[in-house]
């Protein structure tokens, strides 16, 4: 399980076949029990094969973790709200303004249900799979943001896939940083949060 043809078979199957096999219509249930079977496939490799510890990483420097992330989320909420101003001004903070439960109820489950689970595959399992694969820093990260993006592709939506890209980009940059599922994993949920409360939620399959 650890030689180059049996990880690019693995790669070819988990961030390629399997997401775009998503954008084709066939029974939801396929592509459920899909998702399980693979994700259970992940975890196996991390705990069995790579034997990585779920365990919070010592010497972590939060302080300025939180410093760049508030910077680039002010530089996001700048962006996105005039974005969503100029093409859906009636979507701005409406799901906030109109629906407070339900506002509340998506940021806690997308938070640990949805972006957990990416990171521990796009990032977790990915950098400790195939960083001996892809030797060049910059193409290693650049072809995660590019599976990450094209893990999103059932949306069909071509601004989806752009945002997801860039936020691939944050995301693994982050972790090569910090090597820390904890970290990238709250940056996510920052930025996905507040995505979703501008008023982008409904183009990310929320409810709206």
């Amino acid at each position: 399980m650890k030689s180059v043809l049996y990880k690019a078979t693995e790669f070819f199957i988990i961030f390629i076949l399997i997401p775009v096999s998503f954008a084709i219509s066939y029974s939801p249930w396929v592509k459920l029990a899909i998702g399980v079977v693979g994700f259970a496939y992940i975890i196996y490799v991390l705990l069995k094969v790579e034997n990585e510890k779920f365990k919070i990483a010592k010497n972590l420097n939060w302080k300025l973790f939180f410093r760049q992330a508030l910077i680039k989320l002010l530089i996001i909420a700048c962006l996105t709200t005039i974005f969503v101003w100029f093409t859906a001004k009636e979507a701005l903070f409406g799901v906030l303004l109109n629906k407070p439960k339900l506002w509340l109820f998506i940021l806690f489950f997308y938070s640990f249900f949805s972006v957990y689970p990416q990171e521990l595959i796009y990032r977790t399992f990915y950098f400790k799979r195939y960083h001996d694969i892809f030797k060049n820093k910059y193409l290693f990260i650049f072809i995660n943001a590019i599976v990450f993006s094209l893990g999103h592709i059932f949306f069909k939506n071509s601004l989806v896939l752009a945002l997801t890209f860039l936020g691939g980009l944050l995301f693994a940059f982050t972790f090569y940083k910090t090597k820390s599922t904890l970290m990238v994993s709250i940056e996510h949920a920052i930025y996905g949060c507040w995505l979703f409360t501008v008023g982008m939620g409904s183009m990310l399959g929320f409810p709206a």
